[in-house]
């Protein structure tokens, strides 16, 4: 048990929990369905252009956030390549900009449990390469930015 926490990497990573009254399936589904990610993917105030959507294992999903941030028009370019899904429980996917050698892309889990009251608890967990780049990406919002993410998939849901 004490070599667990010796290579635990909780100096790099950033977690995020939401319970949904949505079953399993439909929390799911909306992750896999590239229309519907790019309906409700992303922090409040930027919207989704989405280039390329090959939303499967093996596939990848580039697309830029685009808006008003920090008081000025921003386009943030992003790509996500889906390393492992496994379906109604469980994707994992590398993130960062299109750039495949990007020294700050981070690795982010998804994880999908069933309540026995049939609410689904959606886990995001992200590990970034470094304790000082999870820093940086504390310090600019990316935990409130990730709920508000959450909080706009369960808009959607419940839409």
């Amino acid at each position: 048990m004490e070599k667990l926490f010796e290579t635990w990497s909780l100096d790099r990573e950033i977690v995020l929990v939401k319970v949904l009254k949505h079953p399993r399936h439909k929390v799911f589904a909306a992750w896999m369905d590239p229309k519907a990610l790019a309906q409700w993917y992303g922090p409040a105030g930027l919207t989704i252009e989405s280039h390329n959507a090959d939303i499967r294992e093996g596939g990848e999903w580039r697309f830029d956030m685009v808006g008003v941030f920090e008081g000025r028009q921003q386009r943030f370019a992003n790509l996500m390549r889906f390393l492992k899904v496994v379906p109604n429980e469980l994707i994992l996917v590398d993130y960062g900009t299109p750039d495949p050698n990007d020294p700050e892309r981070f690795y982010m889990t998804i994880t999908f449990d069933e309540q026995t009251d049939g609410k689904t608890v959606l886990t995001m967990r992200q590990l970034h390469p470094s304790r000082e780049r999870r820093q940086v990406v504390v310090g600019f919002g990316a935990v409130e930015y990730g709920l508000q993410t959450l909080d706009s998939l369960v808009t959607w849901l419940d839409g």
